[in-house]
């Protein structure tokens, strides 16, 4: 049975990859993952919004990548030994920081495709998802995070689960038995979506066998990161139900 996630939308889906960046300068410039990036993609023509989420020092979630706030404000605290007020201040200027619960509510009409950065985002991830698991799709490299989040959601009261993504060990054993031709049934079980580059350290992960056995078990495949036009059309062409991109407005225009 189709997840509500993947109802009454385009496909092939556009996932934009920590909202919309529009092009910018100066120390205003917007940031990723900011309530400014998302109203970027919403206005692009986006309906998934991919995004990351970790704890702060005072157990909030906020939807922010990186360990260390390094990359973005030049600043090499980790995100956890942060409080959330000193967080809003920093994205004041830059788009605005959201906790996942502000960006649920903020923009009903998106789906988010949210990744678990830490095991301690997992349950408070759970309860702020719970009231919107229809329009949530929960992932992380880490199937151990991905499940405790899954459980969270439900023992905070959701009706349904969120939809998921396979993580590492999910996509490892998928690739191996595809290849050799056997059943990956058990590996797929509640699984609703893989999301996977087309290679990683040398191995091809986007094979037709690996389409081929995800579809037989009604599981979407997603690619990320892909920014140009024409390997975003030649990868639903090839079969991808979807694609995670830095460049939305391109990739609706590009697969409409």
């Amino acid at each position: 049975m189709t997840h509500p996630f993947f109802v009454g939308t385009r496909h092939p889906r556009v996932f934009a990859h920590r909202g919309l960046i529009v092009a910018g300068g100066g120390g205003a410039a917007v940031w990723e993952n900011t309530a400014a990036s998302f109203a970027a993609a919403h206005a692009a023509g986006a309906e998934y919004i991919e995004t990351d989420c970790r704890v702060t020092a005072d157990g909030d979630v906020v939807l922010f990548h990186d360990e260390t706030l390094q990359r973005l404000a030049g600043d090499p605290r980790r995100v956890g030994s942060v409080r959330t007020r000193e967080l809003e201040r920093l994205f004041a200027e830059h788009g605005g920081l959201l906790t996942v619960a502000d960006a649920l509510d903020a923009f009903p009409g998106i789906r988010f495709n949210i990744d678990v950065k830490t095991a301690q985002a997992s349950v408070p991830l759970g309860a702020a998802v719970a009231p919107h698991a229809d329009r949530v799709l929960v992932t992380s490299f880490s199937d151990r995070h991905r499940l405790a989040a899954l459980q969270a959601t439900i023992e905070a009261g959701a009706k349904i689960r969120p939809a998921t993504s396979g993580g590492r060990s999910v996509i490892t054993r998928l690739r191996a038995l595809s290849a050799i031709r056997l059943s990956p049934a058990r590996v797929l079980r509640d699984v609703d979506a893989v999301q996977i580059p087309v290679s990683h350290s040398g191995v091809r992960l986007f094979t037709p066998s690996l389409l081929r056995a995800a579809h037989r078990h009604g599981v979407e495949v997603h690619v990320w990161t892909v920014n140009e036009p024409a390997e975003m059309a030649r990868l639903v062409a090839a079969g991808a139900d979807g694609i995670v991109t830095d460049r939305a407005g391109v990739a609706v225009r590009t697969l409409s």
